[in-house]
C-alpha cells in the first residue's frame, strides 16, 4: 500500500507515547502499517500511509491514539472507492462520507 496515498499532508494522526502500553493493537489493526513497535511502545513509521480509518484510534485501549476530530472517521471510503475505480476502470456511485 505504499503506492496509495490519502491526504499525505493534512493527517492529524497523533500518539501519546506516554500513555502507550505497548500492547500492539494499533500495529496489528492498521491497513497500512503506519505503525511499528520500537522499544516495547507503538511508533508513528508512516504519517502518510494513514487514511484516517480510525481502527487504530478504537483499538487503543489507553486511548493514546488521536486520529482526527470525528473520532477516526476519515474519507476512507472514498479513498477506497477511488482505488476500485483506477483498478477497474469503473466509476463508484457511492459518494464521500
Amino acid at each position: 500500500m505504499k503506492d496509495f496515498r490519502y491526504l499525505e499532508e493534512t493527517i492529524q494522526l497523533r500518539l501519546d507515547e506516554n500513555l502507550c502500553t505497548g500492547c500492539g493493537n494499533c500495529v496489528t489493526v492498521c491497513p497500512h502499517r503506519v505503525f511499528t513497535m520500537q522499544d516495547h511502545k507503538a511508533k508513528i513509521d508512516d504519517r502518510g500511509g494513514c487514511m484516517e480509518c480510525g481502527a487504530c484510534s478504537l483499538n487503543c485501549p489507553v486511548a493514546a491514539i488521536f486520529v482526527n476530530p470525528d473520532e477516526g472517521c476519515g474519507c476512507a471510503t472514498l479513498l477506497i472507492h477511488s482505488w476500485l475505480q483506477r483498478i477497474t476502470g469503473r466509476k463508484s456511485s457511492s459518494a464521500c462520507c
